[in-house]
């Protein structure tokens, strides 16, 4: 993940991505040819993802949040499908975010189980028929998995960030990209930036030139937050806390601390007393992200800790609003076409 990476993978690139080229030119290869290549199995639902190009958070779960929104207005019923970062599940699992722990079931799938139910597990074919199958669902949202190549991606969403783009350009190790950007816009339906920023221009040019369309969304403070006046010990456990800092601020908060910790990060008894401690001794409030404290209340966190926790709720809002029905209305009929060819 992003925060776990080298940070030289989110700058120009220097003689590490360059001493790296030769086992990132492997990892390209392997990773273009698995995609072009392997054997996608055809669910009987329309199938959208939810992914981008690089490892590391670029905001596609709060992306796939608002689209299950949407499609519940279109009178769908969605489920998502997930691998589930760090899941424990052998066999497809639906989770249950009342009594599903983060480290069985990740922590991303809670935040998405809050609005459809949520099939966990690296066989995404076997989620999807679950979901169908056990829950009724028949409209699919796959939160990440565009690089899988398991399952048929009716409308592939590439999520990129507009402040980070595709970092240094470099696929894995030496740099953050999951393949090279020709061979994942191949199977790109649409592109959608998010935020605001130059970074991630030159591969929206580049996925406008090859005729994908280009869509715009940000996350704003939920109206709920109220957090104007506040002053807070700010600590995330994601792929760019940057992002939520300046989030929090956007909110009204004033952040007086930050701790920065890793993506996914699962947090001991000693590090949540550390932050009580110096919270408390600076007269701050603390607040996290959703994602942390989706693994924090099922955790090492107390109910007394939780209690003086502020969570920062956001949503994402698209650039016009009319984007989530129109990704919807394609993804539904790209469906239909593929049901008409058998």
């Amino acid at each position: 993940m992003a925060s776990e990476a080298p940070p030289f993978w989110w700058e120009e690139p220097d003689w590490r991505a360059l001493a790296l080229a030769p086992l990132s030119a492997i990892y390209a290869l392997v990773a273009g040819r698995r995609m072009r290549s392997a054997a996608r199995e055809k669910v009987e639902a329309p199938v959208l993802c939810v992914g981008n190009f690089t490892v590391g958070g670029t905001g596609k779960t709060p992306v796939a949040i608002a689209l299950a929104r949407q499609a519940r207005r279109m009178q769908l019923n969605p489920g998502f499908l997930s691998r589930g970062h760090g899941g424990s599940f052998a066999q497809p699992h639906v989770v249950d975010p009342h009594h599903d722990a983060a480290k069985h079931v990740g922590d991303e799938p809670l935040l998405l189980a809050e609005h459809a139910p949520v099939a966990v597990t690296p066989n995404r074919a076997a989620g999807a028929r679950l979901l169908l199958e056990k829950h009724g669902c028949d409209f699919l949202i796959m939160d990440d998995g565009f690089q899988s190549a398991r399952i048929h991606i009716d409308y592939a969403l590439v999520v990129v960030d507009a402040r980070y783009g595709v970092g240094n350009g470099h696929v894995i190790p030496g740099g953050p990209l999951r393949a090279d950007i020709v061979d994942q816009l191949v199977f790109t339906s649409a592109l959608l930036k998010m935020g605001e920023g130059l970074a991630a221009d030159a591969v929206v040019r580049q996925a406008a030139r090859a005729g994908r369309p280009i869509f715009e969304a940000r996350t704003r403070p939920s109206s709920k937050a109220g957090l104007a006046g506040k002053r807070f010990l700010a600590f995330a456990g994601i792929g760019h806390p940057d992002k939520f800092f300046d989030t929090v601020r956007e909110a009204g908060g004033e952040i007086a601390l930050t701790r920065s910790f890793p993506d996914h990060h699962f947090y001991g008894g000693d590090e949540l007393a550390e932050l009580a401690t110096t919270a408390r001794g600076a007269g701050l409030g603390l607040i996290t992200t959703a994602k942390d404290a989706a693994r924090l209340r099922h955790d090492a966190a107390s109910a007394e800790f939780l209690g003086q926790l502020d969570v920062l709720e956001i949503d994402t809002v698209f650039d016009p609003d009319h984007v989530p029905e129109r990704i919807i209305d394609e993804t539904l009929d790209a469906w239909r076409q593929r049901k008409l060819q058998g």
